[in-house]
């Protein structure tokens, strides 16, 4: 069996008041792709900490995000979506800009595709467990 491919992912825990910022994609069911936090693939020689800025404004539409302190990384298994394990770089974040409790976004894929639509809103720290594929797997040392 040939060797898996290792993606670097960079995942942002946006949190306030004891939420979490999470999205979902509005057109696609949740048993198709669940509840994500913002992330995405870290460019070549992109730092980790600038590809989660990145990421964070592209699919929320916000802008004035602060990285608070990397909480470590996490590896997990894609497949069988794609024949990929992921190394993801997890980054507690602050958002330093108001925000209603839902809105609509979308990632505009640098026009290299439709642009992908989103709903974006808090959730509690508390049901962290209901984020897709292992994103939730390092929420616990946002205490620590």
């Amino acid at each position: 069996m040939p060797e898996k491919a290792v993606t670097q992912k960079a995942l942002c825990y946006i949190v306030r008041n004891g939420g979490l910022l999470v999205f979902r994609h509005t057109d696609h069911s949740y048993e198709e792709v669940g509840v994500q936090v913002p992330g995405g693939t870290i460019r070549p020689g992109e730092a980790p900490e600038d590809a989660a800025l990145r990421e964070a404004r592209e699919e929320t539409g916000l802008t004035d995000f602060r990285v608070v302190r990397k909480l470590g990384e996490a590896e997990y298994d894609i497949s069988p979506l794609r024949f990929e394990i992921q190394r993801r770089h997890i980054f507690l974040m602050e958002l330093l800009e108001p925000t209603p409790l839902r809105w609509s976004s979308q990632e505009g894929h640098d026009g290299t595709q439709p642009p992908t639509p989103f709903e974006c809103f808090w959730v509690p720290l508390t049901a962290g467990h209901i984020l897709q594929s292992g994103q939730g797997a390092l929420l616990g040392r946002i205490f620590d």
